[in-house]
């Protein structure tokens, strides 16, 4: 072996190497063929030094797991085959994992007994430089492009999603800290769970550049570890995984049901806490709501910290728009604004699209953004969010709009405050139901069919007078009918 490695081969090296190939066919027969391939394959022997056996091993990860979790028996396998051995040094050596599989025997000898003695594993620094690839860092095609619009400055917050965002600053701020391992984001679709995990992404590249975050999606973790079952290479699988500084997996209940590659992704989540690595992941709900996810995963999810988004507020979903509509480009009129907040309430993802597509087709078309052309430019978008319209549905919409209770739509009260809106669900309720006049007036505190018809006329003539007023109604109008 080359002097300048640093080894120290022994006088009877061929006896030595001889040694060492039975005491690796103890281990494979002791741990098993798989766990041996994916981690114990690539020791290499360097030599011996007095009573020290020494061992490379490609990358610090794996040095590090195999001292950790095979330290023990890979001493009593080196004493049982080299008797006055007392101890191994593992070292990490760039060209080990090939030196390793020439020195590999093909069928283990017989065997004898083992002996259990006090763990002396040591662990030097490195024999050569190691460079970011043998580190095992991950390659780019692992991983989800981060998308530059996702970042903290561009995250509107509001209570539904307060705490989620504070627990993302603070995870951004200051990585692997107790009690913040792991963060646990979890709510409906288009709430802001990716946009947080890509800010914190950009928020940690941005403070320090080289420090290492792998973003994925489950169904990527899945499928590259089936990859690696399928061409046998698990050990790069599992040494470029594990040697990230953060991992973040997005959508994790895609994990539901596939045991195999839970069973991978629990002993990852375990190996990179334990090295004080954060992980930080997303689902659609909460880790003790996840069915078919193994209960110690389940439990593992839950130890650090569990952050919901709850579905949009019309506030916040405005504040949204607000947001968007600032750097759109295009003038997006305030009750545009908020018939969009108002009617799309189910996810951000369908609020920002139909915004688009009305900036969009103002800049293709050059038509200004009007109440009169959103349900010419998001009909399919608007029916999508249709439902068949009642008197209750009315009541509710007018009651919100003007700030009132709903009880006062039924009330006997005559203030102009609660007058005035009850009388625009009764108009409204004419216009966009069927239901006679008679049954309306019994929807509002039981009232004659007359005063229901007094109702109609009285904000037909407002509409003619006030503009404002008519844009108002207007507004209700369309919200209601799209």
């Amino acid at each position: 072996m080359d002097q300048d490695s640093g080894e120290t081969l022994p006088p009877n090296a061929g006896k030595t190497a001889a040694s060492w190939a039975r005491a690796r066919a103890r281990l494979r027969q002791e741990v098993g063929d798989v766990e041996y391939r994916n981690w114990l394959r690539q020791m290499s022997l360097a030599g011996v030094e007095g009573e020290t056996v020494l061992v490379n091993l490609p990358t610090r990860f794996l040095r590090d797991w195999v001292r950790d979790h095979y330290g023990d028996r890979l001493r009593v396998a080196c004493q049982a085959e080299m008797p006055g051995m007392r101890q191994v040094t593992l070292r990490v050596q760039a060209a080990a994992a090939k030196a390793a599989v020439e020195d590999e025997v093909e069928e283990p000898p017989a065997l004898a007994e083992s002996v259990t003695v006090a763990p002396q594993v040591a662990v030097t620094g490195t024999a050569v430089p190691v460079t970011p690839a043998q580190e095992g860092l991950l390659r780019n095609d692992w991983l989800v492009p981060l998308d530059q619009r996702f970042t903290f400055d561009t995250f509107v917050v509001g209570k539904p999603n307060e705490f989620a965002h504070a627990c993302a600053r603070r995870v951004a701020e200051s990585p692997a800290q107790a009690g913040f391992n792991p963060l646990f984001l979890y709510g409906g679709v288009g709430l802001g769970k990716t946009h947080l995990m890509h800010s914190i992404a950009w928020a940690l590249r941005e403070r320090s550049p080289d420090f290492s975050v792998a973003y994925m999606s489950a169904e990527k973790f899945m499928y590259r570890f089936i990859a690696a079952l399928r061409s046998h290479n698990t050990m790069e699988f599992k040494t470029q995984l594990r040697s990230v500084q953060v991992l973040m997996v997005d959508d994790l209940q895609f994990l539901i049901g596939k045991d195999n590659t839970q069973e991978e992704f629990f002993h990852t989540f375990n190996a990179l806490i334990d090295a004080g690595k954060q992980i930080i992941l997303s689902a659609d709900k909460a880790p003790t709501d996840l069915s078919g996810i193994e209960d110690r995963l389940r439990t593992r999810l839950s130890a650090g910290i569990v952050a919901d988004l709850h579905a949009t507020t019309y506030e916040l979903r405005l504040s949204i728009l607000q947001a968007k509509a600032n750097s759109a480009g295009v003038d997006v009129p305030s009750r545009v604004q908020e018939l969009l907040a108002r009617k799309i309430a189910s996810n951000v993802r369908d609020l920002e699209g139909a915004l688009n597509r009305l900036v969009a087709h103002a800049k293709l078309f050059g038509r200004p953004i009007t109440l009169d052309t959103v349900p010419e430019v998001l009909s399919d978008i608007l029916r999508a969010h249709d439902k068949r319209l009642s008197i209750d549905d009315i009541q509710r919409k007018v009651a919100e709009h003007y700030n009132i209770r709903l009880t006062e739509m039924a009330s006997a009260r005559r203030s102009r405050a609660v007058a005035r809106p009850r009388q625009v669900a009764m108009y409204l309720a004419k216009q966009l139901t069927s239901r006679s006049l008679p049954e309306i007036g019994r929807r509002f505190g039981n009232r004659d069919h007359t005063t229901v018809l007094h109702a109609v006329n009285k904000i037909t003539e407002l509409m003619g007078e006030d503009p404002a007023f008519a844009e108002d109604v207007t507004l209700l109008r369309k919200m209601l009918e799209m």
